[in-house]
């Protein structure tokens, strides 16, 4: 009888099919049709930004620390493109949050423990026209979260802060 929720961003059912799919992608030779065949069809896929080249040069200009040696070979040729070269960031998560625990103490509002579970995954691609010519990701391949709160007074906890507010 408590709640639960789930967040599900993605068709991929988990964080190593979408990682596969990823590595599938070969800098400097798939191309964008091998990218729609992995299930990365950006106008498809939810949570998928497209960058612009600007935003490629944000991500990417080498600061004090980093110089152009430094960036992968795949980034400084789609920064030489200039208008040539775009990209996709990927945000992909399957999340569930189930409260478990003792219903009538979680209902009065003295215990409540939510339970997280699931994977989250952050990938990036970048083009030069419809050639990829780098491509990584990371993100949490399990995610497992226990939120735990104790209210003593139960239904009465939020009360003595809505009195001091009242003039």
């Amino acid at each position: 009888m408590l709640p639960q929720s789930s967040t599900e961003s993605t068709s991929f059912s988990s964080y190593e099919e979408v990682r596969a799919a990823f590595k599938k992608l070969e800098p400097m030779k798939s191309d964008k049709s091998k990218l729609q065949a992995n299930g990365f069809n950006p106008a498809e896929h939810p949570n998928t930004k497209l960058l612009t080249h600007s935003d490629v040069v944000r991500l990417f200009v080498p600061s004090a620390m980093l110089t152009r040696d430094d960036l992968d070979p795949g980034i400084v040729v789609c920064l030489q493109a200039r208008d040539d070269c775009h990209g996709l960031e990927v945000d992909a998560a399957k999340i569930f949050r189930v409260r478990t625990g003792n219903f009538f103490a979680d209902f009065a509002n003295f215990n409540r423990r939510t339970e997280t579970t699931g994977w989250r995954f952050h990938g990036l691609i970048l083009f030069v026209n419809d050639l990829v010519v780098y491509r990584s990701w990371g993100g949490q391949p399990r995610v497992n979260e226990v939120e735990i709160t104790k209210n003593p007074l139960g239904p009465l906890q939020d009360v003595g802060p809505s009195l001091l507010q009242i003039k």
